[in-house]
């Protein structure tokens, strides 16, 4: 009987043993990465080269940032003069940038003298700052000049002052200053823009009053006293008060208002102000061309309107200011598209931490300053001829 026949035992014959694991690729846990030698030192190394590298980018922005901030307030201080005058520019009319640059100069208010001057109630202006500011200006840095004048006139000084500066502008330069009234411009008005190339007068704007006086000179008669009490001012004419001059020299106590005026008093004073009239006169004549004897007779102290100011030859046309500024650009040869007009700009916040009280030429407020202000020494006394238009008594007081 033959025995079954056994099934082979493949693995066994193939040396491969059956209780194995199956095979596959082996795998084996790897080791935690190890720290690199130095590794501590680079980092920390990087670690300050960077912050250095900050550091030194902080210092250079400082620096830089620093000068920046000298520069910028060198040039705030430089646009400051040593009265506390701002001489900065800002923008009238046309377009910044322009090629055709025009500076406007305002004639405001009373003309006085200079900042020694005082003050006034309302803003006024310094006649020979404005003819500093005209010497100041270089033959190529404007194309001409442009007078904004509303002024009842003031001190013959600084009207006078404004005037000759308005010629060797003229002469130096060979470029155009055009005036352009808006508003008024009557006696000292007259006499400072008289040397301009054109006078415009706006609409409805005043000029004329071609003229000086002095005074006024007070005369208190019959007076037995003076003061003032809390509801009474002024003159008091019963109780008695007199008052005596120690004096040296003919006419020497001319103010004393408790007398009347000698006749050689009263002929010096005439000459005094007889002589001021005649070189405004002939100022106005050269300047305007006009006859001297129509001025004194035909035009005297008058004032006139803007037509008629046209009309007896104190004007030579009338103009809004848009049709000023356009007529000014093209006198000067310049296209009026492409003109900017700048002025002396009003202090600003920053300019007034450092000093700056006001535009260069014009005076403080009396307001603005305090109590301890004073009207016009020159505007006011009343032993100088003025040239000026109106009533006094709202600039100097009535004392």
């Amino acid at each position: 009987m033959t025995e079954p026949e056994q099934p082979k035992n493949e693995s066994r014959e193939s040396g491969i043993n059956p209780y194995a694991p199956p095979s596959g690729p082996s795998i084996r846990p790897e080791a935690p990465p190890q720290a690199e030698k130095g590794g501590f030192k680079r980092g920390f190394g990087t670690g300050v080269g960077v912050g250095l590298g900050l550091m030194a980018g902080f210092v250079v922005l400082s620096i830089v940032g620093g000068l920046f901030a000298l520069i910028s307030l060198g040039m705030l201080l430089n646009s400051i003069t040593k009265d506390g005058a701002s001489t900065s520019l800002e923008r009238v009319w046309g377009t910044e940038g322009a090629s055709g640059n025009l500076r406007a100069i305002r004639i405001s208010g009373t003309i006085m003298t200079d900042a020694a001057d005082g003050a006034l109630l309302s803003s006024g202006t310094y006649g020979y700052e404005v003819a500093d500011q005209l010497d100041s200006l270089k033959t190529d840095q404007v194309d001409g000049v442009v007078l904004l004048v509303n002024t009842p006139g003031g001190t013959i000084t600084g009207s006078k002052a404004i005037a000759d500066a308005i010629t060797r502008y003229r002469e130096r330069t060979g470029k155009p200053v055009l005036v352009h009234v808006e508003g008024s411009s009557t006696s000292g008005g007259v006499y400072s823009t008289a040397t301009a190339n054109e006078i415009i007068a706006d609409h409805g704007s005043m000029i004329g009053s071609i003229g000086v006086i002095l005074g006024p000179l007070p005369r208190y008669k019959d007076v037995v006293a003076t003061g003032s009490t809390l509801l009474q001012q002024g003159i008091t004419t019963t109780g008695g008060i007199s008052q005596e001059y120690i004096t040296a020299g003919s006419g020497k106590d001319l103010n004393n208002p408790y007398r009347d005026l000698t006749e050689q008093e009263r002929h010096r004073l005439q000459a005094m102000v007889d002589d001021d009239y005649e070189i405004f006169v002939a100022e106005v004549a050269a300047g305007r061309k006009l006859d001297p004897q129509s001025i004194r007779n035909e035009l005297g102290a008058g004032i006139f309107s803007a037509r008629q100011a046209v009309n007896v030859g104190l004007a030579d046309a009338v103009m809004g200011r848009d049709e000023f500024f356009r007529h000014a650009a093209t006198a000067a040869g310049l296209d009026p598209d492409k003109t900017v007009v700048e002025k002396v700009s009003e202090p600003t916040g920053l300019s007034s931490l450092f000093g700056a009280k006001r535009a260069w030429g014009t005076s403080l407020p009396l307001s603005a300053l305090g109590e301890k202000a004073v009207a016009s020494a020159d505007l006011c006394s009343v032993t100088a001829p003025i040239a000026y238009a109106g009533d006094l008594s709202g600039v100097c007081g009535n004392s």
